[in-house]
């Protein structure tokens, strides 16, 4: 049985244009379920030998997908002062929070969607890393969103969110008027688009390329969406892998 899905990004104001992109891969595909999966769990999906298509963060693939999944490309979502086919994070706090620097928070608490999250926290823990500091206290929330409420209602006090769903948060979400930004993490790849291990992925890289061609002006803007780019697998695998989070 195929399967495929686009859980990254597919908020409730994209789902439409996520439907109509997969409808345009499928047509050219000539093969595939005739909708997307939504729910359930990302690692059936991911894993899955019917896998046609889906997109996992860049963390899972280099730790626990690489070798058994097989990349199709990277998206080019143009982040600002950011290569197609990467991402950066921004750090978000309280707009009445006077401290300005991310490392002034090593104290505080750092909310994170998903320990297995590059962007909630891969990029944080890096970046603390490489300017001699450590975020001593995090609470896992499930979700960037979340972790943006988390901060916003003063649960805790600073979260690392990547700069697509930030972008998207701030379009759509009253919410992001509370936060502001004191800090960017170095881009890293981006969320790569998979398939199965079995499946050869140049077709797959093909259709994408020309249904997201395809797409209304629109479309490619409410997905942040406008082409994608081959990066090679040592780049991702470069990346340091963190450490655990400390609760």
């Amino acid at each position: 049985m195929s399967l495929a899905s686009l859980p990254m990004y597919d908020r409730p104001e994209m789902r439409d244009a996520h439907d109509r992109l997969w409808q345009e891969i499928r047509a050219r595909l000539g093969d595939g379920p005739e909708t997307l999966t939504r729910g359930g769990d990302l690692w059936d999906h991911w894993l899955s030998p019917g896998l046609v298509l889906s997109q996992t963060c860049g963390l899972p693939y280099r730790t626990r997908l690489f070798g058994k999944v097989a990349k199709v490309a990277s998206p080019d979502n143009r982040l600002p002062d950011c290569p197609p086919g990467h991402y950066f994070s921004i750090f978000v706090v309280r707009a009445d929070d006077p401290r300005q620097d991310p490392a002034e928070f090593a104290d505080a608490r750092l909310a994170v969607n998903e320990s297995v999250s590059q962007s909630g926290w891969g990029a944080p823990f890096n970046y603390a890393r490489e300017r001699g500091f450590a975020f001593a206290d995090t609470m896992e929330t499930g979700a960037h969103v979340l972790s943006a409420a988390a901060v916003a209602e003063g649960r805790a006090d600073i979260a690392a969110i990547d700069a697509l769903t930030w972008r998207l948060y701030q379009r759509h979400d009253p919410q992001a008027a509370e936060l502001r930004e004191i800090g960017r993490t170095t881009p890293t790849p981006a969320p790569p688009y998979i398939t199965a291990i079995t499946r050869d992925a140049a077709p797959v890289l093909a259709a994408l390329t020309d249904a997201i061609d395809a797409l209304t002006p629109a479309d490619r803007d409410t997905l942040s969406l406008y082409g994608v780019v081959q990066v090679s697998d040592a780049a991702y695998q470069a990346v340091p892998n963190p450490a655990s989070p400390a609760g």
